[in-house]
C-alpha cells in the first residue's frame, strides 16, 4: 500500500494569503490615520464647551488648539529618523499606547494649563504615528501599482476623517461633556494595539544615520519661537519679545540647515528644497491646510455661538463642504489626464481665495447659507490642490529619498494647521477684542472674560439679566463677524499671492497631461 503524499499549498494560495494579509495590515494602519485627521477638526467643535468649562483666555484657547500640531510638526522628521533606527512598528505601538493614555487624561483636565500640557504630550506621541504608518505601507506594498493604491487610500483617510470629525464631535458634544472628544482616541487605537503585532511586519533602515540630538533640538527651536511670536504680535503688548522670538526661530532654522548640509548622513536632506517642483508642492500643501483650518476655526464658533445651532447640527451643516474636499481630491486625479498638474493646483488655490472673498463680502451679515457656499468652494479648492501637492512632492524626488519627502510633506501639513489658527485665529481675536462693546455694570474679571473670546462673552451673559445679556451677545456676535471679515480679506490676499507664486515657481516645469 503506497503512502499518501502530503499536499503542499499552491503558489496561488500562498500569494492570495499574502495579498489578503497586506490589505488587512493597511486596514489596521488606517486607524491612527483616521484618528489624527478626526482630531484636527473635532477639537474646533469643542471650543465653545471647553471655553465654558475651563474659561481659558484668548491666547490660551489658541494654544490649546495649536500646541498639538506645533509639537507634532517639530517632531515628525526626528521621529521618522528614530523609526528608521529602532523599528517603525515598534515606534507606532509606543506612540499609540502613549496617545491613548494621554487622551484619557486630557478628557478630565480641570484647567486650561492642564489641557495645554496634555495636548503637548499628545503632539509627541502623535509624531510617532504618522511617519511610521506611511513608511510601513511603503514596505508592505512592494508592487508599485498596489503601493500607489494603498497610499491613495492612506491619503483619503485624512479627508474622510476630517469629514467624520464634525459629525462625531457634534454627536459627542450634544450628548456628553467636552472631554468625550478626547476619549474617542481610546477605542480607535485599541484595534491597532491588538492587531498590529500579528498583521503588520516590522521594518527598519538597515543602515540608519546616527541619532543627532542637536538637529532635533534645532528643528523644534525653529518652529516653537516663530509661532509664539506670531501669536503674541496680535496682542496689545510690546512687540519686542514676539519679534525676538521670531528672530530666534529664524536663527535656529539657519543653524539647522547649515548642520544638515555639513553632515554626510543628515537627519533631513535640505537639498531637496532646491527642486522647484518639490518646494512649490510643499507650499501648496501648507497654504491649503492653512486656509482650511483657519476657516474651520471661525465657522465652527459662528454656527454654534452666533447662529445658535447645536454642535451636532453644526457638524451636519459642515459635512457637504468637507465631502467636497474628498470628492474634488478624487476629481483632481482625473483632471490631470487633460490638464497639467501645476495648473490644477493653482486653480485650487484660486478657489481658496474665492471662498474667502465670499466671506469677506457677506460675512458681516452672518448669512449661514453664504458661509456654507464659501466653505463648499474652499473644500473643493483644498481637495484639488492638497491632493496633487502630495503626489508632486513624492514624484519630484528620487525613489531613495521618498521617505524624507513624505516626512517633509507631513510636516508642511502640520505647520499649515498651526499657522491657520495662529495667524488667522490671532487676527480674529484681536479684531474681536477691539470691536466688542461691554455693558458698564460688569466687574473687572467679567470684562476680561468677555473681551477674550466669543465663548467668554456667552459665559458672562448667562450671569446677566435682560436686556444687558442680549446687548452683550449682540455686540459680541457683531465684533466676531467683523473680525471674520478682516481675517477673510487677509486670507484671500494670501491665497491669491500663493497662486501667483506657485505658478511662477512651476513655470519652467514641463509636463504633459496624463493619459
Amino acid at each position: 500500500m503506497s503512502t499518501p503524499r502530503l499536499s503542499r499549498p499552491s503558489t496561488q494560495t500562498i500569494t492570495g494569503s499574502m495579498h489578503r494579509r497586506r490589505w488587512a495590515a493597511l486596514a489596521v494602519l488606517m486607524f491612527p490615520v483616521l484618528l489624527i485627521s478626526v482630531d484636527n477638526t473635532v477639537l474646533s467643535f469643542a471650543v465653545p464647551a471647553l471655553s465654558e468649562a475651563l474659561t481659558p483666555s484668548g491666547n490660551q484657547l489658541l494654544w490649546i488648539i495649536d500646541i498639538y500640531p506645533l509639537v507634532l510638526a517639530g517632531l515628525l522628521v526626528p521621529m521618522g529618523s528614530l523609526g528608521d533606527r529602532f523599528g517603525r512598528r515598534k515606534l507606532l505601538l509606543v506612540g499609540s499606547s502613549g496617545f491613548a493614555a494621554i487622551s484619557a487624561a486630557a478628557a478630565f483636565a480641570t484647567s486650561a494649563e492642564q489641557l495645554i500640557a496634555a495636548r503637548a504630550l499628545l503632539g509627541i506621541f502623535g509624531a510617532m504615528l504618522m511617519p511610521a504608518t506611511l513608511s510601513l505601507i511603503r514596505n508592505i506594498f512592494t508592487d508599485p501599482l498596489e503601493r500607489r493604491k494603498a497610499i491613495a487610500i492612506w491619503a483619503a483617510g485624512f479627508s474622510g476623517g476630517a469629514a467624520l470629525g464634525p459629525i462625531v464631535g457634534g454627536f459627542l458634544l450634544e450628548h456628553y461633556w467636552w472631554g468625550s472628544v478626547f476619549l474617542l482616541a481610546v477605542p480607535m487605537l485599541l484595534p491597532l494595539l491588538v492587531l498590529a503585532p500579528a498583521l503588520v511586519p516590522e521594518s527598519r533602515d538597515p543602515n540608519p544615520g546616527a541619532i543627532d540630538p542637536i538637529s532635533i533640538g534645532l528643528a523644534i527651536m525653529t518652529l516653537l519661537p516663530i509661532v509664539y511670536g506670531i501669536k503674541e504680535l496680535t496682542n496689545a503688548g510690546s512687540p519686542v519679545l514676539p519679534c525676538l522670538a521670531i528672530a530666534v526661530g529664524l536663527a535656529a532654522g539657519v543653524a539647522f540647515t547649515r548642520r544638515q548640509l555639513g553632515r554626510a548622513n543628515p537627519m533631513l536632506d535640505v537639498r531637496l528644497f532646491a527642486n522647484p517642483s518639490f518646494s512649490a508642492a510643499l507650499a501648496v500643501n501648507l497654504l491649503s491646510i492653512f486656509a482650511l483650518v483657519g476657516f474651520i476655526y471661525f465657522i465652527s464658533q459662528h454656527l454654534q455661538l452666533v447662529a445658535g445651532y447645536t454642535p451636532m447640527m453644526a457638524g451636519v451643516l459642515m459635512l457637504p463642504g468637507l465631502a467636497l474636499t474628498v470628492g474634488f481630491g478624487l476629481l483632481a486625479v482625473r483632471l490631470t489626464r487633460r490638464f497639467e498638474v501645476k495648473h490644477v493646483m493653482v486653480w485650487g488655490l484660486v478657489m481658496n481665495a474665492l471662498a474667502y472673498g465670499i466671506v469677506m463680502l457677506t460675512g458681516q451679515s452672518g448669512s449661514v447659507p453664504m458661509l456654507m457656499v464659501a466653505f463648499g468652494v474652499l473644500g473643493a479648492g483644498v481637495g484639488m490642490s492638497e491632493t496633487l501637492s502630495n503626489d508632486m512632492a513624492l514624484a519630484a524626488v528620487p525613489p531613495a529619498q521618498a521617505g524624507a519627502a513624505s516626512a517633509i510633506s507631513e510636516t508642511a501639513y502640520e505647520v499649515g494647521s498651526v499657522l491657520g489658527t495662529a495667524v488667522l485665529g490671532s487676527i480674529l481675536n484681536a479684531a474681536y477684542r477691539s470691536n466688542i462693546q461691554l455693558p458698564g455694570q460688569l466687574g473687572e474679571a467679567a470684562v476680561e472674560t468677555a473681551r477674550q473670546t466669543l465663548g467668554g462673552a456667552h459665559e458672562v451673559a448667562r450671569s446677566l439679566g435682560e436686556p444687558a445679556a442680549g446687548r452683550l451677545l449682540e455686540s459680541a456676535a457683531h465684533a466676531f463677524d467683523k473680525g471674520v471679515v478682516y481675517t477673510s480679506a487677509i486670507a484671500m490676499v494670501l491665497a491669491l499671492a500663493s497662486a501667483v507664486i506657485v505658478a511662477i515657481a512651476l513655470r519652467s516645469v514641463k509636463e504633459r497631461p496624463r493619459a
